[in-house]
C-alpha cells in the first residue's frame, strides 16, 4: 500500500536559499522511497512530501531522515507552542486518484 510522509518547515529569516540548497543536496537513498518534493508554501514556509512503497519503509527510514534534519535544524524556527522545528505526519493512502481523460 502506498504511503506518504509530509513535513512542514519554517526557516529563520534570511536562510531560505541555504535551506533549499541543503535540502536539494541531502542523500535520499532510502529503500522504498519513490519520490520526494519540496514545496514552498509561503514566506519562509515549506512542506516536503515523500511517496513510499509502504508505511514500513517510512518507519525504517526515520533514523536517516532525522540525521538529514540534523544537518539544517539550526536554520529552522519552532512553529508554535506544541510544534518543534518540524511538523511531521505520515500514513498509508486510503484513497488515490489519477486524472481521467
Amino acid at each position: 500500500m502506498t504511503a506518504y510522509n509530509v513535513v512542514r518547515f519554517r526557516t529563520k529569516p534570511g536562510l531560505e536559499d541555504k535551506f533549499e540548497d541543503w535540502f536539494r543536496k541531502l542523500r535520499r537513498d532510502f529503500e522504498g522511497l519513490r519520490k520526494m518534493a519540496l514545496v514552498k508554501t509561503g514566506e519562509r514556509s515549506y512542506c516536503s512530501i515523500g511517496e513510499w512503497d509502504s508505511f514500513d519503509h517510512i518507519v525504517a527510514a526515520r533514523p536517516k531522515m532525522i540525521s538529514n534534519l540534523d544537518k539544517f535544524r539550526h536554520a529552522l524556527e519552532t512553529q508554535g507552542e506544541s510544534i518543534d522545528v518540524t511538523d511531521a505526519v505520515s500514513g498509508e493512502a486510503i484513497y488515490e486518484s489519477a486524472p481521467t481523460k
